[in-house]
């Protein structure tokens, strides 16, 4: 089976054998924002082509491919969702040279009531569930984090934080950009912001204080990026925590954000544990063994 992690900026697709294992990879900078005219088709076959004429013919895909942006909407399932309630969830796709499939997002509600959806998180989630004794907590870093909740071996419920989003707004569009210059993402000013995340005032009484402290002589510039990542990820983490204090954590994702990630969560009181970014590859395995291909 060929597996597809295909997002917004970057396309990973694996070669998986009968045993689950990852038998060969490819990691290109072809995400759906850069396929013109709908041509998904032509896209997957170039950079799948070998794979498809060595024999493979079942082809799963996961991410924004299955959004209203991509090559054809699946829709949600609704949690709790594990690998077989996503399996039974598949959208086809028509495609000339193989079995192509969609794995759906998975939809929920949060403690208020309103209303969440992840698109891709949810292959990555069912991809460590084996770290998952019975139950736990996930943590999925990036442009928009999730925080999920498995029970039972399915995703019973989650929260987004439109984190790294927002770093990048406040750093490219408001005051704090203009004095604020490259240096390191970790580190004592990381550290320090975390720490104030957890001060009184709030967050967007924290996020002046980047300007605030820097006026002041108390922050150098080079390091204002750090402090303010620091404040963002910290409210960000303490949020997740907030109902799961000294809990165990599994964070996934790219190691220089799950780094930082674990460096903040357990700073907060929680016990991260990091793991690699094959978690999609391995979710896709599972997924793709309890679909019918038939």
């Amino acid at each position: 089976m060929i597996g597809v992690d295909w997002g917004t900026t970057r396309l990973r697709a694996f070669r998986i054998g009968r045993d689950g294992g990852i038998r060969e990879r490819r990691v290109v900078s072809r995400g759906i924002l850069s396929v013109s005219d709908g041509r998904f088709a032509e896209a997957l076959r170039e950079e799948i082509g070998p794979w498809l004429a060595a024999g493979e013919d079942r082809v799963l895909l996961s991410g924004m491919i299955g959004s209203r942006q991509g090559w054809k909407e699946a829709p949600y399932v609704h949690c709790p969702a594990g690998a077989a309630d996503l399996a039974a969830g598949l959208t086809d796709i028509a495609f000339d040279w193989a079995k192509v499939k969609v794995v759906p997002g998975v939809s929920g509600n949060d403690d208020a009531g309103v209303a969440e959806v992840m698109r891709g998180e949810e292959t990555e989630v069912i991809g460590v569930l084996t770290d998952f004794e019975g139950g736990g907590l996930a943590c999925l870093p990036g442009t928009h984090s999730k925080w999920a909740r498995v029970e039972g071996g399915r995703i019973v419920s989650f929260t987004t934080h439109m984190t790294g989003e927002t770093y990048a707004a406040l750093r490219g569009s408001t005051i704090l950009g203009r004095m604020m210059r490259d240096g390191p993402t970790d580190g004592a000013p990381f550290e320090a912001g975390v720490r104030r995340s957890g001060q009184p005032g709030g967050l967007l009484h924290h996020i002046f204080g980047v300007r605030a402290e820097t006026l002041a002589g108390r922050l150098i510039d080079s390091d204002a990026g750090a402090y303010l990542s620091g404040i963002l990820i910290g409210h960000e983490v303490r949020a997740g925590l907030a109902h799961a204090s000294g809990a165990v954590v599994h964070v996934i994702g790219a190691p220089e954000l799950t780094l930082l990630y674990a460096q903040a969560i357990a700073a907060c009181g929680g016990f991260p544990e990091r793991h690699d970014g094959e978690a999609a590859a391995r979710g896709l395995a599972l997924i793709g063994a309890e679909a019918k291909w038939n």
